[in-house]
C-alpha cells in the first residue's frame, strides 16, 4: 500500500512541475530522496524506469488538451486551415537546436551535470532570466498568439531550449522567457513552449522505456499505472490553470518560486 501512495504523491509532482517554469528535475531530487531512496521500495533500475512512466503521463496530458491543434498540425483534417497559422514546419524549426546538441552531448551532461550542485544553479540562474524577461518585454507583444510565430522566432526560440539541457533551468521557463523576449505573449510563447515539447520528450521517453521495457514485471505494475495516472490527471489540471494564468501573472512569481526552492534544497542536502 505505501507504494502505491509514494507512486500517487511522485505523479502529482511530475504533473505539477513537468511543464510549469519551475524545473522538475529539482522538486525530483526532493521527493526522490525523501521517498525513492530513502525508503528503497524499488531497485535503482525500477526507479528510474518509473520516472519515465510518470513523464510519459504528463506528455499525454499536453496531447490531450492540444488535440485539436496537433491534428491540425500533422494535416489531418478533411478541411485545410487557411489563413496565417502555425505549421509542423515551425514545430521543426524549434526542436533542431536542442535536438541536434543533445544529441551530442547526452553523455556528458548525464555523467556531469546530474548533480544537487548544478540543478541548484540552473534554479537560480533560470529564474534570473525570467526575471528579465519580464522586465525586458515589450508593452505590446508583436505575437500576441501562436499562430503568428514567424520561422525566425521559432528557431530563436529553440536556440532558448538548448540553455534547459542544463538541468535545472527549466525547458518551459527557458522558452516562454525567449519567446517573451523575442515579443511573443506569455500565451503565445507557453503554446508553443508545451507543442514543441511533446516530439522531444515523447522521443526521448519512448527510446529510454525501450532500453528499461524489461523492469515492466507484474509486481510493479500497479506502482508504475498508479504514477502515470497522477502525472496525467494533475499535469492536464495544472496546465490548463497555467494557461488561463499566464498573460495575468507572467513569470516573476515562478522565478521567486524557483529561489526559495533553491534555498530549501540547500539547507536539504548542504
Amino acid at each position: 500500500m505505501w507504494e502505491i501512495i509514494v507512486a500517487f504523491i511522485l505523479g502529482i509532482v511530475e504533473g505539477l512541475t513537468e511543464f510549469a517554469p519551475v524545473s522538475s528535475t529539482g522538486h525530483m531530487i526532493i521527493v526522490d530522496d525523501l521517498l525513492l531512496k530513502s525508503h528503497k521500495l524499488f531497485s535503482q533500475e525500477v526507479a528510474n524506469t518509473f520516472k519515465i512512466v510518470i513523464q510519459l503521463g504528463s506528455i499525454l496530458a499536453v496531447v490531450v488538451l492540444f488535440k485539436s491543434r496537433f491534428v491540425d498540425l500533422l494535416d489531418l483534417k478533411k478541411e485545410k486551415a487557411t489563413g496565417e497559422r502555425l505549421k509542423l514546419s515551425h514545430i521543426i524549426v524549434g526542436l533542431l537546436p536542442a535536438g541536434v546538441l543533445g544529441l551530442l552531448f547526452e553523455d556528458y551532461i548525464d555523467e556531469h551535470l546530474f548533480s544537487i550542485k548544478t540543478v541548484l544553479v540552473g534554479l537560480v540562474m533560470g529564474a534570473v532570466l525570467m526575471i528579465v524577461a519580464d522586465w525586458l518585454q515589450p508593452k505590446t507583444p508583436k505575437t500576441e498568439t501562436v499562430d503568428q510565430i514567424s520561422y525566425k522566432q521559432a528557431l530563436a526560440v529553440g536556440l532558448f531550449q538548448c540553455i534547459a539541457l542544463w538541468p535545472g533551468f527549466s525547458r518551459s521557463g527557458s522558452t516562454i522567457s525567449g519567446g517573451v523576449l523575442l515579443g511573443m505573449s506569455h500565451r503565445a510563447a507557453a503554446d508553443f513552449t508545451f507543442i514543441m515539447a511533446v516530439p522531444i520528450m515523447l522521443g526521448a521517453s519512448g527510446l529510454s522505456l525501450l532500453k528499461n521495457w524489461s523492469y515492466f514485471t507484474i509486481d510493479v505494475l500497479p506502482f508504475f499505472v498508479t504514477g502515470f495516472v497522477s502525472a496525467f490527471i494533475f499535469a492536464f489540471v495544472s496546465i490548463r490553470f497555467f494557461l488561463k494564468l499566464i498573460n495575468r501573472i507572467k513569470l516573476v512569481p515562478f522565478a521567486l518560486y524557483r529561489i526559495a526552492l533553491a534555498v530549501v534544497i540547500y539547507f536539504v542536502f548542504f
